[in-house]
């Protein structure tokens, strides 16, 4: 539940709304869902946290991250560590865990409420102690994955429990038209 008064802050982890968005087959219009969340309250910051690796030529995340920045979003960024693994196979690191929680923890006394884009379990101590503030806390997740996007615990603390899969008609990029292939067109002779 939403108050329209109410100030309100959103707190995305990148990689988890990322991943409950395709486990649902959707991507998420990021234009769109600033606009929900400003329509419910008075938003306001809408943090975005995301772990880049600095060392590819190309990091297919960088264009939304640049888009996000210059669209009202706060970026949050690191550099994810790169490793290998015992079967020797290449694995990255990035956890945004702790910068997102002392965001959220620094800006509680200027807020309301606070949405969590996130299904992790880890962040059920942050949820408790927001609430113990006086803030009210909604988690923005997915139960209809298979598995579950979010953690029973995160779950059952948040004061309000808001399903990704309901959202998808509101935060759904519209589809891409087709390109059309068209004859060239002849000049016309005089």
């Amino acid at each position: 539940m939403f108050y329209k008064d109410e100030r309100l802050a959103l707190f995305i982890d990148g990689s988890n709304l990322y991943a409950a968005a395709k486990a649902l087959g959707f991507d998420i219009d990021y234009k769109l869902l600033r606009q929900e969340f400003m329509r419910r309250g008075k938003m306001l910051r809408a943090f975005y946290y995301t772990a880049l690796l600095e060392n590819d030529e190309y990091s297919p995340i960088r264009p939304l991250v640049d888009w996000l920045n210059y669209n009202g979003f706060t970026m949050v960024t690191k550099q994810a560590k790169e490793y290998t693994d015992r079967q020797e196979r290449r694995k990255v690191k990035g956890n945004m865990d702790i910068e997102l929680t002392v965001d959220a923890m620094e800006l509680a006394p200027r807020v309301d409420h606070i949405v969590l884009f996130s299904g992790d379990g880890d962040f059920r101590p942050l949820i408790e102690s927001l609430q113990r503030q006086g803030v009210r806390v909604s988690v923005v997740s997915t139960i209809r994955s298979q598995p579950p996007m979010i953690s029973d615990e995160l779950r059952r603390q948040a004061d309000n429990f808001i399903e990704l899969d309901e959202l998808k008609d509101v935060l759904r990029c519209p589809p891409r038209e087709p390109m059309i292939e068209r004859e060239p067109v002849a000049a016309a002779a005089n």
